[in-house]
């Protein structure tokens, strides 16, 4: 696939691997990303994951009609990127590797060497001449290791983003970009918003008319939809109005609840997206919470503390910042219901949380009572985004 007239893809589609990273679920695969400049010296990009290697130098061959590369940029040091560097070496010996200083002692780390008879370090504003062009390396630490730089092409104005702008699924797939790209960053890269930021700020004044990520598609139409995202996501503000409603239920009584909590607010216009901690993937409903603006939190009290699936969610979501948000709760327990003090003890570290006035406690089951606070709940919800006229903002 030509990328442009210089630039080529070279990476390979992965559809054997059931989680991603030992944890997200894939069900349309992942795409391992690598890319080839070719000009008086040629460039390759990035390398792939270790099982996936004879394909790759496969596809840098056919890519090079005979010639060999003289350099091989690593930007990012995680397996599924650097597994092949060593082959690609001992494949193409006069090659020089291209990559941070911390990115070569990872692979004295990972390899037992480091390349130090053929490496060029690079840092912040260094660059590269490949002839009749010239790359720009910058710094991108801990989005989302410590390592990584991303790469400029002036000349065709692409910017290489490492795992930036990446997104689950191959790209022989047909699927929502959004969708995937945003559990994709909430998992994996949603705990570093501050240094995603930062790298923005480093690359605002570059002229990009092409992004290439080391996962998913190239991204070239309506760039600022993409960026727009990115600058939501890593600044944990929402990205739309809607409320995610996430509960755990051991007999059934607290679904109930939150059944009839979604249909009214359902009914009031809101958009709610429902989930079973104990049966949806995770991954998914911590993507709903940073996505929507409003959160309500229901669970019973379990051994004193509360139940493990939705200790885990929490967790998930203080791990990655947690913020900017309206929290509501609700609690449910036959004696002695202490869930929404665990709870909101568990939050009371996030920024800017604010929790709403009703927190609603189920004794056992749901009777008259419970739905009058259900109700006095849903009000105060969509409350906190009515307008002037009335209407749900």
């Amino acid at each position: 696939m030509n990328i442009t007239d210089s630039i080529k893809y070279v990476g390979v589609n992965d559809h054997g691997i059931d989680l991603f990273e030992g944890q997200y679920i894939v069900p349309n695969g992942m795409a391992y990303n690598s890319y080839l400049i070719e000009d008086e010296k040629i460039a390759v990009m990035d390398s792939v994951d270790a099982a996936f290697g004879n394909a790759w130098l496969d596809n840098i061959e056919k890519a090079l009609k005979g010639k060999k590369p003289d350099y091989l940029i690593v930007q990012h040091m995680e397996p599924d990127h650097s597994a092949n560097i060593t082959t690609f070496a001992d494949t193409y010996p006069d090659a020089v590797i291209v990559s941070s200083d911390k990115a070569f002692k990872m692979m004295q780390n990972f390899f037992g060497t480091d390349f130090a008879d053929r490496r060029i370090v690079v840092g912040d504003g260094d660059t590269l001449s490949l002839g009749g062009r010239e790359l720009t390396f910058v710094t991108a630490p801990m989005v989302h290791w410590p390592e990584v730089i991303v790469t400029y092409d002036g000349t065709d104005k692409v910017l290489f983003s490492a795992d930036a702008f990446g997104k689950f699924g191959a790209l022989d797939v047909d699927e929502d970009w959004a969708c995937e790209a945003r559990r994709y960053y909430m998992g994996i890269v949603g705990k570093y918003g501050m240094q995603v930021q930062t790298l923005f700020k480093k690359t605002k004044d570059l002229d990009i008319n092409i992004i290439c990520p080391l996962h998913g598609p190239v991204l070239s139409d309506d760039l600022g939809y993409y960026i727009s995202l990115y600058n939501a996501w890593s600044s944990y503000e929402p990205e739309e109005k809607g409320i995610t409603i996430a509960y755990t239920s051991v007999y059934g009584n607290t679904k109930k609840a939150v059944e009839y909590l979604a249909e009214k607010l359902e009914k009031a216009g809101a958009k709610v997206a429902l989930s079973d901690l104990a049966r949806s993937d995770m991954a998914e409903v911590v993507e709903d919470a940073f996505r929507y603006d409003r959160l309500v939190l229901a669970t019973t009290t379990y051994n004193a503390d509360i139940f493990p699936f939705m200790k885990e969610f929490i967790n998930h979501l203080t791990e990655r910042n947690f913020q900017n948000r309206t929290v509501a709760l609700i609690e449910n327990g036959s004696w002695a219901p202490t869930a929404a003090k665990v709870m909101r003890g568990m939050l009371e570290g996030s920024k800017n949380l604010t929790f709403t006035e009703n927190t609603v406690k189920i004794m056992s089951a749901v009777n008259d009572q419970t739905k009058a606070q259900l109700d006095a709940l849903a009000a105060e919800i969509l409350g906190n985004t009515t307008d002037s006229d009335g209407g749900e903002n």
